[in-house]
C-alpha cells in the first residue's frame, strides 16, 4: 500500500521550536512525530511511503536514512524550491504516488485510527474519502445524509462556500477534518481537468469537485485523535501517547 505524508510544513504554530529543527522531527514520547506517523503506516501495511520536504528537507532525509529508511520503500517529493500546500504537494507527488490510491496522513496528527478500516470505507465512485470527527473547532466541513461533501464553513466568520452555491449549514451535517485521508489515482486526471496553480489547498480542490466528483467523509467511533502542531497540545502529546 502507498502513502504520502505531509511533512514539508514550515511548523509555525511550534516555534521557536521549528526555528532549529523541522516539524516532523519535533519529539514526542522521545521519538520524533515522523517516527510515530511512518511506525502507524508501516504496521497498517504501507510499504510504499512518500515524504514530502522543504524545511529543514535535508534533516528530515537524513533522519529517514538513519532509520534504514524504516525497512520499507521511502521516497522523497523535494518542494524545496517552493512549498506547495496539502494540494500543490499532492500534485507535485504525481510521479512518486500514480498507480493506484493512496493514502495521505499529515505528520502531526497522532491517533488510534485503524487504517486498514479506514481505507475499507472507501466507496468505489469516491474520488476521495476524508477522516473527519465531531469536535469543537472554527472551520466544519459540510456532509449531506449519506455523507456526501457539500461544503465547507467558518462558524466563527460566517463564511460557507459551497459548489452548489448559497446553501443552509444547518441543513447539514457539520464535521472537522481529520487531516487523514484516502484518494483514488484518478486524482490526478481530476487535477488535469482543472487550471490549478502550482501551490493550493487540497481542502479548495475538494470544495470545487465534490459535486462532480463525490468525496466522502467518515466519523469513526471512539476516535481519539491529536493534533501536536501546536505548543500547546504539544505538552500534553506524551500522556495522550499513553491511551492509544
Amino acid at each position: 500500500m502507498k502513502a504520502l505524508v505531509f511533512a514539508a510544513g514550515l511548523g509555525t504554530r511550534l516555534k521557536p521550536l521549528t526555528d532549529t529543527i523541522p516539524k516532523a522531527l519535533v519529539p514526542v514520547g522521545g521519538k520524533p512525530l515522523l517516527y510515530h506517523v511512518v511506525s502507524k503506516l508501516k504496521g497498517s501495511g504501507v510499504d510504499d511511503l512518500v515524504i514530502n520536504v522543504h524545511h529543514f528537507a535535508d534533516s528530515i532525509m537524513g533522519y529517514v536514512r538513519e532509520q534504514d529508511d524504516f525497512g520499507i520503500k521511502v521516497s522523497f517529493s523535494d518542494e524545496r524550491d517552493l512549498l506547495r500546500e496539502t494540494g500543490g504537494g499532492i500534485r507535485h507527488a504525481r510521479p512518486l504516488l500514480e498507480g493506484g490510491s493512496f493514502l495521505v496522513h499529515n505528520v502531526d496528527i497522532l491517533s488510534n485510527l485503524d487504517i486498514p478500516w479506514f481505507i475499507g470505507q472507501a466507496r468505489p465512485d469516491a474520488l476521495a474519502t476524508i477522516l473527519v470527527s465531531d469536535r469543537k473547532t472554527n472551520r466544519y466541513f459540510l456532509f449531506d445524509d449519506d455523507m456526501r461533501l457539500a461544503g465547507w464553513t467558518n462558524v466563527s466568520t460566517g463564511e460557507v462556500r459551497s459548489p452548489y452555491g448559497r446553501i443552509d449549514p444547518a441543513r447539514y451535517t457539520r464535521l472537522a477534518f481529520a487531516g487523514i485521508h484516502f484518494i483514488s489515482g484518478e486524482v490526478f486526471k481530476v487535477f488535469d481537468e482543472g487550471e490549478w496553480p502550482p501551490k493550493f489547498p487540497i481542502v479548495d480542490f475538494y470544495l470545487r469537485e465534490c459535486a462532480s466528483h463525490p468525496v466522502y467523509g467518515v466519523a469513526p467511533q471512539r476516535l481519539k485523535l491529536m493534533d501536536v502542531g501546536k505548543l500547546e497540545t504539544l505538552d500534553e502529546a506524551d500522556n495522550f501517547l499513553t491511551t492509544l
